[in-house]
């Protein structure tokens, strides 16, 4: 966090709250404050036009400073360390402390008690939790601990008379890293809406504009049954009033004019009937008198009448085309946060714009409702899309090779992450045990049917009778290749190994009555390495048979050959270890 060294309520401050996104603010931001609408936040910010503080708000704001000054005290009792009130930011965020402690660890945050915090706080902190308190005041307090890194925040309200304390109550209020994120999102589309949003003109309440009242309904019957009457007048004056009345009221100002021209219209009605009723009550050969007063009073009537149902059919317009805007407005978020995703991956995103202008009377308040519930449907639905995105390059980065296995990908991109990559790995590994199980299967298969085929040429021979003699291997070198430094004499031909390891091998495969089914690549696969035919001659041990090309053993010589390669190699390295010994002692010399 950075301190700015800032007096609360200073034209510095001021100023440094104009230019960060304020706890104080948060509450206004996300919908829950009942001081400030979010559209009057915007519009604040985006003109800087701040409403002037009255005498009696300003005097509210003494005392609320001048009680938190007594309560300070208090709190640092509870803490058992001094609170400073202090003003930091961390990037656009900012909060302006009521006490915070040296370490940073805890900070104070003080209210006025009233019936609200009384319903929620007990006057036995013990029983008391900050996550009862009303939204407005955890908003506050949670964007403190984002802005500061406090563990704690201990939040009072206290009620004193003069500087006489009367009632406190308190409670630790500890951080909810779910609020956190929702007032970090919500800041974020407070920023994207506040960088479009254009200032309206911020009129007062709306009353009824001052009219001429139609002139009072005037009918006297002489003794000699002359009527005199304004009739003439009234006519005139009422059709004049009501040509000029609003045909499709919009506004506010509009809405209490058609409303304040109903009651003038209704007052008329009943003058003229209690005129005409004077009349007749005077003379009962009126006629003339009484078809134009009532010919009147039904103009009256229906005028009434017509304009009432032009405003309620004109109040229901307005509340639809809001919502309707509201929801246009949300269908375009999520077509431009699915075009970023590169597919239609969102899911459906509830909202409820009837719900939010519930019980709203005016239009200001209509569009304020619906725009707060279209704020918070975005913020909801960006963090989806920002949930997606990072599964998405998760298994790009994962599956680079495998997105064959992910057909269902529009289903699985709304996983938590660490749940995402558990699955994209489980499924990679399961797919290369199945292909390496069918590689092995495969291999074994093939293996079998070169067995089979061996076996079945076997058979095709013996049934024949006509077992093929063996090969006689071709003339030995009396010397192996071996580096002329080392000039170790090896063995030259099985004639020469025999007196060591041949006569039990011979003896053995003099026992073989089977027919040979083991050929020099099966010898291969068993060791790990190839062992030419010629070699294996070499360790005295001749082919059973030959097939076409393939050299053919008889299956229990498989472990007699290992044995002779073994001594082979055991004799190899003893005369390379008696050479090397002799040549360094030569060499010493």
């Amino acid at each position: 966090m950075k301190i700015h060294d800032l007096i609360q309520g200073s034209p510095e401050w001021l100023a440094h709250r104009s230019q960060h996104f304020n706890a104080s603010d948060a509450p206004a931001m996300m919908g829950c404050s009942p001081y400030k609408t979010r559209t009057e936040l915007l519009h604040e910010l985006k003109t800087g036009i701040v409403p002037e503080v009255d005498n009696f708000t300003q005097d509210r704001f003494a005392e609320g400073h001048r009680i938190e000054t007594l309560a300070r005290p208090l709190a640092e009792e509870i803490i058992g360390g001094p609170l400073y009130p202090v003003t930091g930011t961390n990037g656009e965020l900012s909060a302006s402390f009521d006490g915070l402690t040296m370490a940073e660890d805890i900070g104070f945050e003080h209210k006025t008690l009233n019936e609200e915090l009384r319903s929620v706080m007990s006057e036995q902190p013990e029983l008391n939790t900050g996550h009862a308190l009303p939204l407005k005041y955890r908003v506050q307090m949670e964007q403190q601990l984002a802005v500061s890194g406090a563990d704690e925040v201990l939040f009072m309200a206290t009620k004193w008379d003069g500087d006489t304390l009367v009632e406190q109550r308190h409670c630790f209020y500890q951080p909810d890293l779910a609020l956190r994120q929702q007032i970090i999102d919500g800041w974020k589309q407070f920023a994207a809406d506040l960088a479009t949003f254009v200032p309206v003109e911020v009129l007062p309440a709306a009353v009824a504009a001052p009219v001429i009242a139609l002139p009072a309904v005037s009918v006297v019957v002489n003794g000699a049954l002359a009527v005199t009457s304004n009739f003439d007048l009234f006519e005139k004056k009422m059709r004049e009033y009501i040509a000029g009345l609003p045909k499709k009221p919009s506004t506010d100002q509009e809405f209490a004019d058609a409303e304040s021209a109903i009651k003038i219209l209704g007052d008329a009605e009943g003058a003229l009937k209690a005129a005409v009723n004077s009349a007749v009550g005077q003379t009962a050969t009126l006629d003339q008198v009484c078809r134009t007063g009532d010919m009147l009073r039904e103009l009256a009537r229906t005028a009434r009448l017509a304009l009432e149902k032009l405003v309620t059919d004109r109040k229901a317009a307005i509340r639809l085309e809001i919502i309707q805007t509201g929801a246009q407005a949300f269908a375009n978020h999520m077509a431009a946060l699915n075009e970023r995703l590169g597919r239609p991956y969102m899911p459906v995103v509830p909202t409820d714009f009837p719900g939010a202008i519930k019980g709203k009377r005016t239009v200001e308040s209509l569009q304020n409702a619906v725009n707060t519930e279209l704020a918070r449907a975005k913020i909801a639905a960006s963090a989806i899309a920002d949930k997606i995105d990072t599964n998405l390059k998760t298994l790009r980065e994962l599956a680079v090779d495998h997105g064959f296995l992910f057909n269902d990908v529009s289903t699985i991109v709304h996983k938590a992450n660490d749940d995402l990559t558990v699955l994209v790995k489980s499924r990679i590994a399961e797919h290369k045990a199945s292909e390496d199980a069918k590689e092995e299967a495969t291999r074994q298969r093939i293996r079998q049917e070169e067995l089979d085929k061996i076996a079945a040429d076997a058979k095709a021979l013996a049934d024949a009778a006509a077992v093929t003699p063996a090969t006689t291997a071709p003339p030995l070198p009396q010397t192996l290749d071996v580096p002329e430094v080392l000039a170790i004499p090896v063995a030259t031909g099985a004639r020469q190994m025999a007196p060591r390891i041949i006569p039990k091998v011979i003896q053995e495969s003099a026992q073989q009555t089977s027919t040979p089914a083991l050929n020099v690549g099966m010898i291969a696969e068993l060791l790990g390495f190839q062992l030419p035919s010629t070699f294996i001659s070499v360790l005295g041990f001749d082919p059973a048979a030959k097939i076409h090309n393939s050299v053919l053993y008889h299956e229990t010589d498989f472990v007699p050959i290992c044995k002779a390669l073994i001594e082979h190699i055991e004799t190899v390295c003893e005369t390379a270890e008696n050479h090397f010994s002799n040549h360094s002692k030569e060499h010493s010399a």
